[in-house]
């Protein structure tokens, strides 16, 4: 059957199996005028997938703060968020997911993640400086999940690295609830000159467009509406779905761009990812209020006999959408033939506000471009939410009925080789962290990673935090800690958090408690993001991550956070230890809370508690005296407080710096396990010089902040509590350091 000769019934159960939901066909109808045929039907069902229009999601998105005095380009206004750092440069970042591809085929689908996250960079004119990515998988223990570790790691390792941009920093966690949906979220972070960054708005009637990079396939052909519903047991049928990524292809297309921005004849630029051409034209126009005739036939393509829809929806990689000067086409034409790659024109700007799609100089279909987009024409939906039942049984938590443990030296081994704190060496030894020569923190070991800004005294510090036990507990407190936890990561390195990315992944929309989760954690990042004065530069929402066997996954609002270090070379501070003698505080609140630690859930086997401790008041002001601590040169090391509590923050730093510490019993009225074990917020361990310590514990007072003196930095290699011998420095490096390898090869 020809597709464009589908009766209107046919064509609305087509309409159906790509994912429209109930009501949306007659929406179309409505919008168009008139019934769609199969080209424009395809067209829509991709566009309004949530992927796409985040249908679900952009009301609340609409409520989080995107102003700042920094801001270039507010959140949904670009393809990424665009800060003002000063000395003439801007930084450039977003976060994306790529849950569903990794899900089924978790080396190309990290891959391509990795390789889209960083062409919304390029796509913007900056230059991608580095990456990060936060990772979620099932039981370590599960031979899936090892499957899934090592192809998402070599995914990632083997694009970046042959991308030629150094991979500095991440998390891990594991979790039983991501068995069979694992959450992939790559962030990337560029540096662009102020003035020769581009913008994704159409404009000039008559301005050619162009398609450059890779040659269009079959490849990802509706990745977009598969990432828009449930994973279950039929889902490794959609490996079609997944995209194929060249990572060379896409470093000849990041240099070629680069030069071609020099030109000055680039007007407008957008990459290919999620429903390709379709998206790109689409979004483009719209922004500028425009339109763009489409001439199909001229795409280069890689596979023979491609329909008219495979190629608008194709999300084949390494392909840029450009809009060009006339009068730079022989330019243009030159310097991507010196790259060698292939660029075309396929269509040309119009001042009709639609996209028209021609097909040999037949006319296949016309949408008007606003139709398409989110905050136009694409659907919006709230639907119910309801309060889930598992909180009742989270109240019902005492601490009182947790038994106290205070055997140190046996807790230590025991939370060292927890799968959730043990060293990620081995997945940071198949990233390439030095290539560009500017990762500070590959070095030396920061609470954040750190990078310099070439030919500036300038760093940027760079985190992705989200604890998502804490979030699924209390999802707006939760949230709220991602967020806390980031800019305390930053601070501790002696920087101020100056933005904010996020990737929202949460489980069907449809069903009222997950809906209640996402909003609850929506209002809580807000909350946070508030009260630091952080704007939102943008981010991605990722729902259906769930299966019909495991049910939702936790939610998990990943926290993309970055931090500027105006003044490098004075005001850095790194986690490690430093000189014997120095003295070792904990700043923040001393409170009686295991709740939701690891301590708590994975050595007492206690599954429901709340989420930890917050003051985000005070949270403020620990930033802006970590901040006054850089500045005045008085810190020798910090570190925040999360997974395994004051202890093992202890131990981290006398890891990184290769010295031991004697730990003074604690003398407050808690529990001692939860004054060494609580992963309460808003604390850090620092340490100083004897003679800067006066001066520390007087700035403290002077911001509110409560300090603890905790112990002393030795060269001996042990750590103690007290008169109590807990480990050796060369055990705790051992055990710490070989832990996810050893999992790996049961």
């Amino acid at each position: 059957m020809q597709l464009e000769q589908l009766t209107q019934e046919e064509l609305k159960e087509k309409g159906r199996l790509m994912g429209l939901l109930e009501g949306e066909w007659d929406l179309i109808v409505q919008q168009l005028g008139r019934i769609p045929n199969f080209t424009e039907l395809s067209v829509f069902s991709a566009l309004w997938s949530e992927h796409c229009a985040y249908k679900h999601s952009i009301a609340w998105l609409k409520t989080l703060p995107k102003q700042g005095e920094r801001v270039l380009a507010a959140a949904g206004e670009e393809n990424a968020g665009l800060l003002n750092i000063g000395n003439g440069y801007a930084v450039c970042f977003k976060i994306e997911s790529h849950n569903h591809p990794s899900a089924i085929e978790p080396y190309q689908g990290a891959a391509t993640g990795v390789g889209g996250i960083h062409r919304d960079i390029i796509a913007m004119g900056a230059r991608p400086i580095a990456a990060l990515n936060s990772l979620r998988f099932g039981n370590i223990n599960s031979p899936r999940t090892r499957y899934l570790l090592r192809g998402v790691v070599r995914g990632i390792g083997d694009y970046g690295n042959s991308l030629g941009i150094p991979t500095v920093g991440g998390e891990i966690y594991f979790d039983s609830c991501y068995h069979d949906n694992p959450l992939v979220n790559a962030m990337s972070v560029g540096i662009v000159k102020i003035g020769k960054n581009v913008s994704s708005v159409a404009c000039g009637p008559g301005n050619p467009v162009w398609l450059v990079g890779s040659a269009t396939g079959r490849d990802g052909i509706h990745g977009a509406s598969f990432a828009s519903q449930d994973i279950h047991a039929e889902s490794y049928k959609s490996l079609p779905a997944v995209q194929i990524g060249d990572p060379f292809a896409e470093k000849l297309l990041l240099e070629a761009i680069q030069e071609a921005i020099e030109t000055g004849g680039i007007v407008a630029m957008q990459d290919l990812g999620a429903a390709g051409i379709a998206c790109a034209s689409a979004e483009m126009s719209a922004r500028g209020n425009l339109g763009m005739d489409l001439w199909l036939d001229k795409v280069h393509l890689r596979q023979p006999n491609m329909l008219p829809f495979e190629i608008l929806l194709s999300e084949s990689q390494e392909r840029m959408m450009l809009i060009i000067s006339p009068q730079k086409v022989s330019e243009l034409s030159a310097i991507f033939e010196k790259w060698d790659l292939a660029f075309v024109q396929i269509g040309v700007v119009t001042d009709n506000q639609k996209v028209r799609y021609y097909w040999k100089n037949e006319l296949i279909g016309q949408i008007p471009a606003k139709a398409l987009v989110v905050g136009g024409g694409a659907p919006v939906y709230t639907p119910p939410r309801k309060k889930p039942k598992y909180l009742h049984n989270i109240a019902s938590y005492s601490i009182s009925a947790i038994p106290e443990e205070c055997n140190w030296t046996a807790i230590t081994r025991f939370l060292l080789q927890h799968p959730n704190i043990c060293s990620r060496r081995w997945v940071q030894e198949q990233y390439d962290s030095m290539v560009g020569t500017a990762t500070v923190s590959a070095n030396i070991p920061a609470a954040a990673a750190v990078v310099w800004v070439k030919n500036t005294n300038m760093a940027l510090s760079l985190s992705v935090d989200c604890n998502s036990r804490y979030v699924w507990a209390n999802p707006r407190k939760g949230c709220a800690l991602a967020v806390a936890e980031a800019a305390r990561n930053v601070a501790c390195t002696g920087a101020k958090p100056i933005g904010v990315t996020n990737c929202l992944n949460f489980g069907n929309p449809t069903h009222p408690e997950v809906y209640w989760q996402f909003v609850e954690a929506v209002e809580g990042l807000k909350e946070a993001c508030e009260k630091f004065e952080l704007p939102v530069t943008g981010g991605n929402v990722s729902f259906y991550n769930q299966s019909q066997e495991k049910g939702p996954i936790f939610p998990t609002p990943t926290i993309g956070m970055v931090g500027l270090i105006e003044d490098f070379e004075n005001e850095f501070v790194p986690l490690g230890f430093r000189d014997k003698g120095d003295k070792i505080y904990l700043l923040g609140q001393v409170v009686e809370d295991i709740a939701s630690s690891v301590y708590l859930y994975a050595w007492h086997e206690v599954e429901y508690s709340p989420a930890p401790f917050l003051d985000l008041d005070a949270e403020k002001r620990l930033q802006q005296l970590l901040l006054d601590l850089a500045k005045e040169k008085i810190l020798h090391s910090a570190i925040d407080v999360s997974e395994g509590g004051v202890l093992i923050a202890i131990l981290e730093s006398a890891m990184a710096g290769k010295k031991g510490a004697f730990l003074e019993a604690h003398n407050h009225p808690i529990r001692a396990d939860a004054f060494w074990l609580g992963e309460a917020g808003g604390r850090v361990v620092i340490s100083v010089a004897p003679d800067r310590a006066s001066l520390l514990e007087q700035k403290a007072k002077s911001w509110n902040i409560e300090y603890t003196f905790l112990g002393t930095v030795t060269t001996q290699d042990t750590i103690s509590i007290g008169n109590q011998h807990v480990i050796t420095l060369a055990e705790a490096i051992a055990l710490y350091d070989s832990a996810l390898e050893n999992y790996l090869k049961t």
